[in-house]
């Protein structure tokens, strides 16, 4: 696993792996209540949600958040988040599917934008951490994109992995737009945090689930 020139996987943590949605909602809910906005239903969520995240929360308020607003509404969501996520699982047959890949003779890894000391014990307490060759979760604030995380990421997987044969699995535009940044492939899943219609414009394969995502990993990685 992990050979130089086979192909590779780099998976998104939240909304892809991690079936989180209603957590997700919860949280931008409890964050929104902050300054007297509406709650949003999960379909408004995937039609508006874009990064870096000030810019999404422009998209309800009319205006970017204040530095103070934000980090006001940042804090709430965290704090939402972590009490409500343990009711969350993994997607189904993502298990399966990690555990299949990695049987295959190919590796993965784990990028996420999730806090890396929270991350890693959530990953570990699944019982799926084996199955990568690195996991990764944001480092430094909260809220920007997920590109130059990517780039550290492959760096640290140097001559382990191939760029050219690498392909990012996510539920977000801005996965793939991290994977064209360093050079990967990209796959896009429906079931997190993105309408259909938003990740079709982006350009790249869209999939309803991961297990046709890994079909298009193994298909783009040949």
């Amino acid at each position: 696993m992990g050979m130089h020139g086979s192909a590779h996987i780099v998976w998104d943590w939240n909304g892809t792996l991690f079936h989180d949605n209603d957590a997700i909602i919860g949280a931008t809910n409890a964050a929104f209540a902050e300054l007297g906005l509406a709650p949003i239903t999960l379909e408004q969520y995937r039609a508006l949600y874009c990064v870096p995240v000030p810019r999404f929360y422009e998209r309800l308020l009319g205006r970017l958040p204040t530095d103070a607003e934000w980090e006001q509404m940042d804090e709430v969501f965290h704090r939402y988040y972590a009490e409500h996520r343990v009711r969350c699982g993994l997607t189904d047959g993502a298990a399966e599917l990690l555990a299949g890949w990695r049987s295959a003779g190919h590796s993965q890894s784990l990028l996420s934008m999730y806090g890396h000391e929270e991350l890693v014990p959530l990953v570990r307490g699944f019982g799926i951490e084996p199955h990568f060759i690195r996991v990764d979760g944001r480092t430094g604030p909260s809220g920007g994109s997920k590109a130059e995380h990517m780039v550290r990421h492959l760096e640290a997987l140097s001559g382990a992995v191939e760029v050219a044969r690498t392909v990012v699995i996510g539920d977000a535009a801005d996965d793939a737009v991290a994977a064209r940044y360093v050079g990967a492939g990209a796959v896009l899943y429906t079931g997190g945090s993105h309408s259909r219609a938003s990740l079709e414009e982006v350009g790249v394969p869209v999939v309803d689930t991961l297990a046709e995502a890994v079909q298009e990993a193994q298909r783009l990685a040949a």
